[in-house]
């Protein structure tokens, strides 16, 4: 099984754990760690060290961060640098990315295959709606009055 780590600016960890939830169930082998206003970088590579160390016994760990090159990439990066887990880190993690990966990681031993999996799931989820409102459209209850 592969730990699962999302990571992010705010409350973002928090809020991607609370859709997960709802979505799909309680989460095991996850930790959330938020990087709030009042934590310095000091203190997110705690919190991220000791989420690290929990999963520690899971075949390996994908970190998902909200931004790439923020300081919860960032620091996350080094994690992975700097351990001897199989540690991935993903940026720009959205929540169909971690939809994915929860449903996969029970089954998944390798967290560079999780990685890749998820990360085309996250992209694949973004869409943009082309059409012009009222046109071309069946919603009735879309039309003005």
């Amino acid at each position: 099984m592969v730990g699962m780590i999302v990571t992010g600016h705010g409350s973002f960890a928090t809020g991607i754990t609370s859709g997960l939830k709802l979505l799909a169930g309680e989460p095991e082998n996850y930790e959330a760690v938020d990087f709030t206003p009042d934590d310095s970088v000091d203190t997110l590579t705690e919190k991220l060290t000791a989420a690290v160390e929990k999963l520690s016994g899971c075949d390996g760990i994908v970190i998902f961060a909200d931004l790439t090159g923020g300081s919860p990439f960032n620091v996350s990066l080094r994690l992975k640098m700097s351990r001897g887990e199989a540690i991935e880190v993903i940026g720009g993690a959205n929540l169909p990315s971690v939809i994915d990966a929860f449903m996969a990681a029970k089954f998944q031993t390798e967290a560079k295959a999780l990685a890749e999996s998820s990360l085309e799931a996250g992209k694949n989820a973004m869409v943009m709606y082309a059409g012009a409102f009222g046109e071309d459209d069946d919603c009735d209850e879309c039309e003005e009055e």
